[in-house]
C-alpha cells in the first residue's frame, strides 16, 4: 500500500496510522508550512521525543494537534521501560480512536523512529516486520533505541525464554543485514540543515 508522501514536512508514513520523522524547521515560515501539510495529511496526534525542545508554541495555535513532548536525550543510554509505556499507551488509544500519530525527534534517526517501533510492538507487530517498514518508510531512521524497545515489549508480555532468545537474535541478525553508516546520515542531515 502507498501511502502520502511528504513535500514539505520531515515525516514518512511507515502505516495509514504512524509516520515516524524529525522536527519542524527553525525558519518560522518553513515551520508553518509543514505544520499545515502534517494536518493536511491527516495526522491528529504528534509525539515529540527531543529532551532538547518542544513545539508546544506552535502546536498550541492548532489545536485539533494532540501534542505530546516526552523528550529523551539521544547519547546511547538505556531508555527505561517507563518511557516506552508512556507513549505507546498515548499513541494506542490515539490509533484506536482513528488518530494518525508521528512520532519524531530531531532528525528523524533515533528517538522518533525507536518511539514508533515501541508503538507497532504495541499495536502487535513482528519486530523485524516493524524494523523492516520503518527502514523502507524513512531511508535514514537507524533506531538506535530499538533493543531497549524491545526488552520492554518482551517484558511487557511476559516472553517466555525462548521468545525472548530468538526476539533479540533476530533484531541482531537484522542490523547485520540492514547496516546504516549513521555518521554519514548525520552529518548529510546537518549539510540540509545548514543549507
Amino acid at each position: 500500500m502507498t501511502h502520502p508522501v511528504f513535500e514539505y514536512a520531515n515525516a514518512h508514513f511507515v502505516t495509514d496510522y504512524l509516520a515516524v520523522g524529525g522536527d519542524l524547521d527553525e525558519d518560522e515560515s518553513a515551520a508553518g508550512l509543514q505544520a499545515f501539510e502534517l494536518v493536511d495529511e491527516g495526522i491528529t496526534h504528534i509525539l515529540d521525543a527531543r529532551f532538547e525542545a518542544s513545539d508546544n508554541d506552535v502546536w498550541d495555535q492548532i489545536p485539533i494537534i494532540d501534542y505530546l513532548w516526552n523528550g529523551i536525550d539521544d547519547a546511547g543510554q538505556q531508555v527505561p521501560s517507563s518511557w516506552f509505556e508512556d507513549i505507546t499507551t498515548w499513541a494506542t488509544e490515539a490509533i484506536r480512536q482513528g488518530g494518525k500519530v508521528l512520532t519524531h525527534c530531531h532528525m528523524g534517526i533515533n528517538r522518533g523512529p525507536s518511539a514508533g517501533f515501541a508503538v507497532l510492538l504495541a499495536m502487535g507487530w513482528d519486530p523485524v516486520e516493524a524494523l523492516t517498514a520503518i527502514r523502507a518508510a524513512r531511508s535514514i531512521a537507524h533506531i538506535a533505541y530499538a533493543e531497549d524497545a524491545l526488552e520492554w515489549h518482551l517484558k511487557r508480555n511476559s516472553a517466555t525464554a525462548n521468545v525472548r532468545r530468538s526476539s533479540r537474535a533476530a533484531l541482531v541478525q537484522w542490523r547485520h543485514d540492514n547496516p546504516l553508516d549513521v555518521s554519514r546520515v548525520i552529518r548529510s542531515v546537518r549539510r540540509g540543515e545548514a543549507a
